[in-house]
């Protein structure tokens, strides 16, 4: 695992976009196409902006969501809205976005739908991970009631839906097979407490259930964390 460290989170926002945007150059380089996945929450609206302006052919990608909650994006808490609110600006204007939340429909009707729009994008060129207090990652709860499908890395599905107390709303989710497939997989952290908890999801060999962070610290070798305090 590589750790970058930042004094502050303009300057990582600035260092992981240059990556992103290196990563999906690539993927549009060998592919004519590239795709993004992305988390929602409050600690990648820096990055979100600083995306936005790098200069490439946004119109061949296709960013779409790491997990979702299942609320209209109209919603504050809606991760689509945060997308639209801070990425899709500036260049990242023309770039194509794909949803996870359908209108009319339960998220447990709506898997299916939402697989066949992402199984085009797979493998992800690249996947910005964030992490909750709890360990969490993606929608991961260590209380979620599908955290043993959606963690299988031997199944066979790439969304699933997530129930739990910490979550709130119901969420969908990428699982894990689906992220670790990606070319290019970073976890973007802020703050002291998220620290502590990364230092302890590395440095003990407890159930990765506990901390959910594990099963791709411990299923991807390659993984990026940037971080500032």
């Amino acid at each position: 695992m590589e750790i970058n460290i930042f004094e502050n989170r303009e300057l990582l926002a600035t260092k992981l976009a240059n990556q992103i945007a290196g990563e999906l150059k690539m993927g549009l380089g060998l592919n004519g196409k590239a795709s993004l996945a992305v988390s929602g929450g409050s600690t990648p609206v820096s990055f979100f902006k600083a995306l936005s302006k790098q200069d490439l052919d946004w119109a061949n990608v296709t960013i779409t969501l790491v997990d979702e909650r299942w609320v209209d994006d109209s919603e504050d808490r809606s991760n689509a809205k945060l997308v639209k609110d801070f990425l899709l600006k500036n260049n990242a204007a023309a770039a194509n976005f794909q949803p996870f939340y359908q209108e009319g429909m339960e998220a447990e009707e709506a898997v299916a739908t939402i697989e066949e729009a992402v199984i085009p994008l797979l493998p992800f060129d690249a996947v910005v991970l964030g992490m909750g207090e709890d360990g969490h990652t993606a929608s991961f709860f260590p209380s979620g009631d599908n955290l043993e499908a959606a963690t299988d890395i031997n199944a066979n599905v790439i969304i699933s839906t997530m129930r739990a107390k910490a979550a709130g709303e119901v969420r969908v989710t990428l699982t894990l097979p689906a992220i670790l497939i990606s070319n290019f997989l970073a976890v973007h952290l802020e703050g002291g407490k998220k620290q502590q908890v990364m230092e302890k999801a590395l440095g003990e060999d407890g159930p990765a259930n506990e901390l959910p962070i594990r099963h791709i610290l411990r299923n991807y070798k390659d993984v990026e964390l940037f971080w500032s305090e």
